[in-house]
């Protein structure tokens, strides 16, 4: 015999609030660890794939469309920080060396 079902289960809604935080970094503070600023001024890609390799992604995912763009708001997701992916690719697209500069420290500080 089976029986009708006449309420369907609910999603449990939370109350609580998480905060969201900034970059530890300023987008342009690349001076701030100098091996970092040298490799993303003078070879920004070999950064782009350590970034993707720190991250837990594959090194080629820097080299894929929008690749970049997703680890940025990958990490930004990951890590609870403020910002859009507006903000992200304006910061990628027009800011690129500082942009990867500021995802390595922030890897690194979180490491």
């Amino acid at each position: 015999m089976s029986y009708p079902v006449t309420s369907q289960p609910q999603c449990a809604s939370s109350s609580y609030q998480t905060q969201l935080s900034d970059w530890h970094t300023g987008l342009m503070d690349c001076c701030n660890d100098m091996p970092i600023c040298l490799c993303g001024t003078f070879v920004p890609l070999c950064l782009a794939c350590r970034i993707s390799d720190d991250f837990g992604e594959c090194c080629c995912t820097p080299y894929l469309p929008g690749g970049l763009n997703s680890l940025r708001t990958g990490m930004r997701e990951r890590y609870r920080i403020q910002g859009t992916v507006g903000k992200d690719w304006a910061a990628l697209t027009f800011c690129l060396p500082c942009a990867l500069c500021q995802m390595a420290r922030e890897l690194k500080i979180r490491e």
